[in-house]
């Protein structure tokens, strides 16, 4: 059987770049089960929930919903569980310094496959405030109707 090679995406949570100001990204390898892997090539997987704590040493991804594997049997896995995340040390270390500094979060972004192997994108995050979602949400519509008048304005030829 051929290697797979590239990118498959799985997940991704389109609600932390609204809930959240991405300060940096790390991608991830995740240690899963074999029915975890088996349900995540299905294509299922929720990240809505999700969020990434260190505990002693170790990076530990939770609330990351993966439904059971339909074929599973009695060893299927259970859907909410925390997943270990592999990172390199200086990286882990990085990490425990900048959360421990008060109102960092990591936040998973994506799960994709790559060259095969389950990975995921995790984001350094700080919360928004209410009225800065408001901002963004304002200057989305704006350029997205600056946008629009300028593609209808081409589209006239440039003429009024």
């Amino acid at each position: 059987m051929p290697r797979e090679q590239g990118r498959k995406f799985i997940a991704q949570n389109k609600k932390a770049r609204h809930d959240y100001s991405i300060l940096d990204t790390y991608e991830v390898g995740l240690v899963l089960t074999g029915t975890e892997v088996k349900s995540l090539r299905m294509g299922r997987a929720s990240l809505v929930d999700g969020f990434a704590m260190v505990e002693d040493g170790e990076v530990w991804l939770h609330h990351v919903h993966i439904p059971e594997y339909t074929e599973g049997t009695w060893t299927n896995h259970t859907p909410r569980r925390k997943r270990k995340i592999l990172m390199h040390r200086s990286e882990i270390e990085k990490l425990i310094g900048k959360t421990k500094e008060g109102g960092l979060t990591l936040v998973p972004l994506d799960m994709y496959f790559k060259d095969g192997k389950a990975k995921a994108t995790l984001a350094l995050a700080k919360g928004k405030k209410t009225y800065d979602k408001r901002q963004d949400l304002a200057e989305r519509d704006s350029r997205r109707e600056m946008e629009r008048a300028f593609g209808q304005y081409v589209k006239r030829g440039g003429r009024k």
